[in-house]
């Protein structure tokens, strides 16, 4: 279980090794090296069953590391808070370097996930994006779709971004009109997960649509369609909030 507490005494404990998107395996196959001493480059991160827990940055990924969805895929659900974690504030450290209002070098704090530049007082924050990602239904049908970016033959649900002032709900509903230009009825909010590509939290829902007809926008959506339980198209990966939204779908269908 990874506890969410810097340890800001420690100068050893377990280390993951991160460059260019891979995570760097350890002797016992997970991501998690064996307790070290640390450098004054590393990023503490918490504590991993109470061992204390860092981040290293590498300069560049071996050969034999495998990328953070290969690591998803195969490793269980309870170390995908790992994985998260990891990428997340390898990203929020790559990426604020430099002070974002005057330019001038930032500098890491100790006591919690802060970069502060002396020049102006700015601090900058691990950036969160707050996302929607839906299964529309209708009766026992689900609409699934296509991005132009998917494997060949993969379907998925319906997400996006949520934008300034508006709710997760008003989301929603946008995106799904946007999207595939359906209507939908009564949405119920399902669960959230972090998405660590590079800095989202998916907030899961289920929307029931007014009609079946689709209007896909050609552009986000390349094609989407309503599939029964029983003939489904080539799923997104099990570790995915997405394939829990239509897993849970299926359940409750076959529970009927």
């Amino acid at each position: 279980m990874l506890r969410r507490e810097l340890p800001l005494d420690a100068r050893q404990g377990h280390v993951i090794r991160l460059a260019e998107g891979r995570i760097a395996p350890a002797p016992d196959g997970g991501v998690l090296q064996p307790v070290m001493p640390w450098t004054a480059q590393m990023q503490p991160l918490g504590y991993w069953h109470d061992v204390p827990l860092a981040l290293s940055l590498e300069a560049s990924a071996g050969s034999d590391w495998p990328t953070a969805r290969d690591w998803l895929a195969r490793l269980p659900e309870s170390r995908f808070p790992l994985v998260s974690t990891a990428l997340q504030v390898g990203a929020w450290l790559r990426d604020h370097r430099f002070c974002g209002r005057c330019g001038a070098p930032s500098e890491r704090l100790d006591a919690e996930f802060a970069m502060h530049c002396r020049a102006c007082g700015h601090r900058n924050y691990p950036r969160i994006s707050p996302c929607i990602i839906t299964l529309v239904t209708h009766g026992e049908a689900l609409l699934l779709a296509r991005s132009p970016r998917f494997p060949p033959g993969r379907y998925s649900t319906l997400a996006g971004f949520i934008e300034p002032g508006e709710s997760a709900e008003e989301a929603v509903r946008r995106e799904i009109f946007e999207e595939v230009g359906i209507a939908v009825g009564r949405v119920r909010y399902f669960r959230s997960q972090a998405w660590p590509f590079p800095h989202s939290l998916m907030l899961g829902f289920f929307a029931e649509a007014a009609s079946r007809r689709i209007r896909i926008d050609g552009v986000e959506i390349a094609d989407a369609a309503w599939f029964s339980p029983r003939q489904l198209p080539q799923l997104p990966p099990l570790y995915s909030i997405s394939r829990a939204l239509i897993e849970t779908h299926l359940a409750e269908v076959a529970a009927r």
